[in-house]
Formats: structure tokens, C-alpha cells, sequence
């Protein structure tokens, strides 16, 4: 039976599982895109997601919450610096799993699970979003253009 299962326990114990999801949520953000199987991945999203939340607002509680659960102070330094920084206006959905096919010793579900502000591929073609747009039509040139003389050709002189 499944009842009260909210979480996916990954066939580990609470203590293993909460130190694997540690280190690899410090990878993710030490190196900004790990790959690793699907499950954990989907399990890794749930657990970083909310600390990434928490460093958008630097205060001491929050790097202590976050220091709780990740464990690795250069880490925490660096999710506070720099990814804080990067997120700044996104409301949320900072992490993006690419599903990669299927591994070839074990033919385990694998995944690639990185941060969604770091991927210079999809960020790059893409024009900054306006918030604001008009029902009306798009402003006039205010300034208009002369019209260009022509000679006149020898049968009209």
C-alpha cells in the first residue's frame, strides 16, 4: 500500500537519502547541470527548489536553513552570491530535467537536471518578455520622410 506516500524514498533509508540528495543538490549548484536517473532527479527538484527560494532574500535565518540542509559552507556562499543573483525575478521553476534515454549497464531511466538560468542555448535566441502589452496599435513615426525627387526624363523636358 501507498498511503500518506508523498515522496519518492528511492529504495534508501531517511538518513541516506537526505545526505544523497545533499550532495547532490551541492553539485547542481557547484557545476549548474548534473545528470543522474530520473527518479532522483524528480526527488532532487522537490529538494532544492525551496532552498534556491531562500536565497533570494539573504538574511541570517535563511542562510542558516539553507546551511542545515546542505552542509557545504562554499556552497552556500556561492547559492547566496551568484545563483540568488541569476534568479532574482524568476517567481519559481528554477531547475529543468532533459530526459537523456537510457543507461546501458543497468537500463536505468536517465536524466539531466540543470539550472534553468545557466543554459546559455535556450536564453540566448530568445528576446527579453515585454508585461505590459496595448490593446491599440503599435506607436506612429513621428517623424516622416521627405519624398525623394526624381529627374525628369528627356520626353517630359
Amino acid at each position: 500500500m501507498r498511503h500518506g506516500k508523498k515522496f519518492n524514498h528511492l529504495g534508501r533509508k531517511s538518513a541516506h537519502r537526505k545526505a544523497m540528495l545533499a550532495n547532490m543538490a551541492c553539485s547542481l549548484i557547484e557545476h549548474k547541470r548534473i545528470n543522474t536517473t530520473t527518479a532522483k532527479a524528480k526527488a532532487l527538484k522537490q529538494f532544492v527548489e525551496p532552498l534556491i527560494t531562500k536565497s533570494k532574500e539573504d538574511t541570517t535565518h535563511n542562510r542558516r536553513v539553507v546551511m542545515s540542509r546542505l552542509k557545504q559552507k562554499d556552497v552556500v556562499a556561492e547559492l547566496f552570491r551568484d545563483v540568488a543573483a541569476k534568479v532574482a525575478d524568476r517567481p519559481g521553476g528554477y531547475t529543468r530535467i532533459i530526459k537523456l534515454g537510457n543507461r546501458l549497464g543497468d537500463n536505468a531511466d536517465m536524466a539531466m537536471i540543470e539550472l534553468v538560468d545557466y543554459n546559455e542555448l535556450y536564453t540566448a535566441g530568445r528576446p527579453e518578455k515585454k508585461t505590459r502589452r496595448s490593446r491599440r496599435g503599435g506607436k506612429k513615426s513621428t517623424t516622416a520622410v521627405p519624398p525623394v525627387e526624381t529627374k525628369a526624363t528627356n520626353e517630359e523636358e
